[in-house]
């Protein structure tokens, strides 16, 4: 039975939701129109008051674990109904498609592993692969660019990133306008991209490159949930604290076959792999000595390498019902 007070009670959390500067149920995944929607390329300040920053600037406000159950509620229910359309998402898209990339958030524009990772994204995704990402500045942005990129020359994408070179750093001013430039002077609406930020880093722009956007308040569900949807394997660029801890999160689905198959983890850079943070010996190592099984393990520089195992993978589990 339900008396006055919670009655009450109710009133008082129904009141809050309607207060709270985010969609509780968003009609739909976000994309760059509306994650950033208020937001003027041509007048970069437009980026305070837009209105991914608001949402930002209210979870700041409340507490980046929420400091009241209304608050918690609310943020619970978002990323509910994200993760209801994302599971729509995915009744379009094969999950046996999809292919991740991991990799530092701080890497520049500039740098020749931006271009590598972008030019690779980009021919995987016209292999007719489909790119998911943390969402995010750095190497995660190089993988969208590259998928939004396909089906065009190398010449354009190489255009692209001369737009992109005049702010290196997502900390840099232009960095968004700059991207929302690339977008205007190339449109496409052929290939997708799923990109999965949080606001728990919201003082790192999400690229807008990512044609669906499923940004979250939880960053410890969004991090098992990139590992998870990318059956067709994931890529580690170099990367630091991050991305180490997405190698072991990922190592430990394969190791256990949580969802029907183990997907291929491939190291890009061996030199950064084997001796600047030296992951893939000691993973390799504990496959040898039986503590880890199932992983499927590569180490190369070779992008062309990359390609073809993963269309080899990919026609493998063809035939696997995956256990979603």
């Amino acid at each position: 039975m339900i008396g006055i007070p919670d009655f009450n009670e109710i009133n008082k959390i129904v009141a809050y939701l309607r207060d709270v500067p985010f969609y509780i149920r968003p009609n739909g995944l976000y994309s760059a129109k509306t994650l950033y929607d208020g937001f003027n390329p041509k007048v970069e300040d437009s980026f305070l008051t837009c209105y991914d920053t608001m949402i930002y600037q209210h979870f700041l406000s409340t507490g980046k674990i929420a400091r009241n159950v209304e608050e918690m509620l609310a943020r619970t229910l978002h990323d509910h109904n994200i993760h209801a359309m994302l599971r729509q998402f995915f009744k379009d898209h094969d999950h046996r498609y999809c292919l991740g990339i991991m990799g530092g958030h701080a890497l520049q524009r500039t740098d020749a592993m931006f271009r590598e990772i972008a030019k690779l994204s980009k021919k995987l995704t016209e292999e007719g692969f489909f790119m998911i990402s943390g969402g995010g500045p750095g190497a995660m942005e190089a993988t969208h660019l590259g998928a939004w990129m396909a089906g065009r020359s190398m010449e354009e994408l190489e255009h692209s990133f001369e737009m992109l070179a005049i702010a290196p750093s997502f900390k840099d001013k232009g960095w968004l306008s700059s991207a929302f430039r690339v977008i205007e002077r190339y449109p496409q609406e052929k290939y997708v991209s799923l990109g999965i930020p949080t606001w728990l880093y919201g003082h790192e722009p999400s690229t807008p490159f990512a044609t669906h956007i499923a940004k979250l308040f939880e960053n410890s569900i969004r991090e098992d949930s990139i590992l998870t949807l990318a059956f067709g394997g994931i890529i580690y660029a170099p990367g630091s604290a991050g991305t180490v801890q997405e190698i072991f999160q990922e190592a430990v689905q394969n190791h256990y076959l949580s969802f029907g198959v183990s997907s291929p983890m491939i190291f890009l850079g061996s030199k950064y792999w084997n001796d600047e943070m030296p992951f893939y010996p000691l993973i390799k190592g504990m496959m040898e000595t039986g503590k880890y099984k199932n992983l499927r393990l590569t180490l190369t520089d070779n992008t062309d390498q990359i390609v073809d195992e993963l269309k080899e993978f990919r026609e493998q589990i063809g035939h696997v019902e995956l256990k979603l």
